[in-house]
């Protein structure tokens, strides 16, 4: 085993001395004893099957594939939605009310911040890439929910009542809710990246190969 050389790529093998580099991957080629077990040796020993990478769990900190911005603006939302000023009330009061607040008051508002807790909780779930990559529509839809709870209330003017002036201006809070509404549905659309840029399985990679 040791007088033989492989590819560490395609296993082509060489004797000593024959090639310094693999003629068909352009790979240099080492000790056959120093390669790990490949797939096929793993399956016939009767060893764990090596997961494709879009199956590979990945840490509970990667933040990778638009995982890591998901996450941050999903707790941006959240903290946007209970602290910042969505509306600031002149008359008949002088009051400001957060996104929560104003829930509690108008109870169709509460969709922005459900949304987000359960965006968070979604993108959190999703370990694999072809988890995230299958949660894509719900994370966009999720955020677009935000987006179209903030147009509605823009839109949607409140009713004055006929004896009392109402007189009032929205907060930057609800301004900054549908923009980080909007940069979450684009990256929900994307969440886990591209099919075609994946590592290499974890149990047959030792971290210093060339990928193709």
């Amino acid at each position: 085993m040791g007088e033989l050389l492989a590819c560490p790529f395609c296993r082509e093998m060489f004797a000593a001395g024959e090639t310094k580099v693999c003629p068909y991957c352009d790979i240099r080629v080492v000790p056959l004893a120093e390669l790990p077990p490949s797939h096929d040796a793993l399956l016939l020993e009767g060893g764990a099957e090596v997961p494709l990478p879009e199956d590979e769990v990945l840490p509970m900190q990667y933040l990778g594939r638009h995982r890591g911005a998901l996450l941050l603006l999903s707790v941006l939302g959240i903290c946007t939605f209970f602290w910042a000023p969505w509306i600031h009330h002149r008359s008949p009061e002088i009051v400001t009310w957060s996104g929560f607040e104003f829930a509690c008051n108008l109870s169709w508002l509460w969709a922005a911040g459900i949304a987000w807790v359960v965006l968070l909780g979604l993108v959190l779930s999703r370990r694999t890439i072809r988890q995230m990559r299958g949660a894509r529509l719900a994370a966009a839809l999720l955020a677009l929910m935000v987006v179209v709870t903030v147009l509605l209330r823009i839109v949607i003017k409140p009713t004055p009542h006929r004896l009392l002036p109402l007189r009032y201006e929205w907060g930057w809070g609800m301004y900054l809710a549908g923009l980080l509404g909007a940069a979450a549905t684009w990256l929900g659309l994307h969440f886990g990246g591209s099919a075609i840029d994946m590592p290499a399985p974890r149990l047959v990679r030792r971290g210093d190969e060339t990928l193709h």
